[in-house]
């Protein structure tokens, strides 16, 4: 019998008897080691699979000293036991790698861009080619170019050869893992692929379903292209009907008019944000001439509903209107509350002085420059000692 991994000899293979040979714990980690597996270890940008020791989660496979670990959610015994596939996750990771291999040869042999690297990632697939951005037209040609070769639903197969042997062969790598020793897998799609791999891979191209690419971004002299395969596509263009269907709704407009729709959405938001802007520079400069008119040298005043940024309008202009004036402002908004100190510029007192005390009553905390100090409030239960303390410390100015 080959001693040839179980996830490598059959990968559609999701349920075997085993034994658990080994078990322990690492990084507060248990786990173990099976006298054959089926779970693939994470490598050659493809993650690691995930499933079930008899009831027990099975969260990560990695290689280690020769040995397939596999961490586990508790720990097991050793003996026999039934091990499981995430078929699923399994057979998606099939769809994204043999995807992978596709386009790779595509992109490679049909426009001359070489692959650097492969990601399969949790939600997208990327690769990175060394071509610097490509145009609109010739991703679209790539796109369908490897659309055709799935339909043509081209074998896909697996065999070992002697090292030596790789250098007589037009085999597609990027090279042999650091300090490998013995055969070299390769993973052929008929007429197309030949390629050092030890991933898991779908049986035919047709299994793929479809490509989609999504989109690029520039890195390294290159191109970082992402795209999905398979079962993704689908569920992807699911998630678009579901939030294209929520947005006929809330826009009153058909799929072909929703970007246009919201553009004009935005354009009153927009002007009405404008507009809002203006009524709340009027009401802190009316705001500010009606405190700077009460007699006294200390005001206060509490505003509910606005933010610290309407307390910044109204602490500039009092404190240009009012000189001799100090003032404690709060405004509360939700679950939040602000504070300001304005010291008016005929009063002889230190403004960070006087604002760190007062945020102190307010449970709070901020800082300021010129003759405003500003901050969030953990309470307004004591805003009236504040009130209090702030003409103590005037009258004694």
């Amino acid at each position: 019998m080959s001693d040839f991994p179980l996830f490598e000899r059959d990968p559609y293979l999701a349920e075997v008897e085993t034994e658990i040979v080994e078990v322990g714990n690492e990084g507060g980690r248990p786990f173990a080691v099976l006298s054959r597996t089926i779970f693939y270890p994470e490598g050659g940008g493809q993650p690691s699979d995930r499933g079930l020791l008899g009831e027990v989660p099975v969260i990560d496979v990695q290689r280690h000293e020769g040995f397939i670990r596999h961490t586990l959610d508790r720990e097991v015994p050793l003996g026999p036991v039934t091990a499981r596939l995430d078929w699923e996750r399994r057979f998606d990771h099939m769809q994204q790698h043999t995807g992978q291999h596709l386009l790779t040869a595509v992109a490679d042999d049909r426009f001359g861009w070489p692959t650097i690297a492969f990601h399969l990632g949790e939600q997208l697939c990327d690769i990175e080619l060394a071509v610097v951005n490509p145009g609109p037209g010739e991703l679209r040609m790539l796109e369908e170019t490897v659309a055709a070769e799935i339909r043509v639903a081209r074998p896909v197969s697996t065999r070992r050869i002697p090292q030596d042997e790789l250098a007589t062969l037009a085999v597609r790598t990027r090279g042999l893992p650091a300090g490998h020793v013995g055969d070299v897998r390769l993973v052929e799609i008929a007429g197309l692929d030949l390629n050092t791999c030890g991933g898991t891979h779908v049986r035919s191209t047709s299994e793929i379903e479809a490509i989609k690419l999504l989109g690029t971004e520039s890195m390294r002299g290159g191109t970082r292209l992402f795209w999905l395969a398979g079962g993704r596509v689908r569920a992807r263009l699911a998630v678009h009907e579901q939030r294209n269907a929520a947005l006929r709704v809330l826009l009153g407009a058909p799929d072909e008019e929703l970007a246009r729709a919201a553009e004009l959405k935005l354009g009153q938001l927009h002007a009405l944000e404008k507009q809002a802007r203006g009524l709340e520079d009027e009401l802190a400069e009316a705001t500010a001439a009606a405190l700077a008119a009460r007699p006294g040298r200390v005001v206060s005043a509490h505003f509910d509903g606005k933010d610290v940024a309407f307390l910044q309008r109204l602490g500039r202009r009092l404190s240009s209107s009012a000189p001799g004036v100090a003032a404690l402002l709060t405004a509360s908004l939700g679950d939040q509350s602000f504070f300001m100190v304005v010291v008016g510029e005929a009063m002889a007192l230190e403004v960070q002085t006087v604002g760190k005390e007062i945020a102190g009553l307010l449970a709070g905390r901020g800082g300021g420059s010129g003759r405003i100090f500003q901050g969030k409030a953990g309470s307004l239960a004591s805003r009236d000692a504040a009130v209090a303390r702030l003409g103590e410390l005037v009258a004694g100015a």
